[in-house]
């Protein structure tokens, strides 16, 4: 099973319509239904917002519109064929007055997604979040065992704090640093 490395998007114009395609990391339904509320609102103009999505006990998709089975089952079908989980597909339309008929529709849809998926899966890894407090002559130790996309947040008080997303493969070289796992995560 794979899963996106991040959240991307990716604009495709074809007879004067414009595909806007954003790949989105999920992990819930609530988290879906709230960043499908946030596109209604941000793109109200719009003429479709369809989506699919994979959860490890749910999949869904929707045409919003578009004829049955041009928008929602492509975005569906091109998440499947990558073996992707936790993972939702929007492609937002505006329709520039030309037809492109169903299977135009199709290809546009699938292409717009897929286009927003280069480069962007990895195999699914499970991680931690955790938090690290440390005197701060162990910085430089922390720093160098850490990339700094796996760093949240820092905090410099009378010590330092950090939290981070790491594997379990980058924990195993934290045994001089102090650290509390807060959580299972998926990376």
């Amino acid at each position: 099973m794979k899963v996106i490395i991040k959240n991307l998007n990716y604009t495709y114009i074809i007879s004067k319509s414009k595909f806007i395609g954003i790949i989105h990391k999920v992990y819930s339904k609530e988290e879906i239904d709230n960043i499908l509320e946030e596109y209604r609102k941000k793109y109200s103009q719009a003429t479709h917002i369809c989506y699919a999505y994979i959860l490890p006990n749910a999949k869904k998709y929707s045409d919003d519109g578009e004829p049955l089975g041009t928008a929602g089952i492509p975005i569906l079908d091109i998440l499947e064929k990558n073996n992707l989980c936790y993972v939702l597909g929007v492609v937002i339309r505006y329709f520039g007055g030309i037809k492109l008929g169903s299977n135009g529709l199709v290809r546009s849809y699938s292409h717009t997604i897929s286009e927003t998926l280069i480069n962007n899966i990895k195999e699914l890894e499970y991680g931690y979040l955790i938090k690290i407090t440390e005197n701060y002559d162990k910085i430089d130790k922390i720093e160098y065992l850490l990339k700094n996309d796996q760093i949240i947040s820092k905090q410099f008080l009378d010590k330092i704090t950090i939290y981070a997303i790491i594997n379990k493969k980058i924990l195993e070289n934290f045994s001089n640093i102090h650290y509390e796992i807060l959580e299972e995560k998926i990376i």
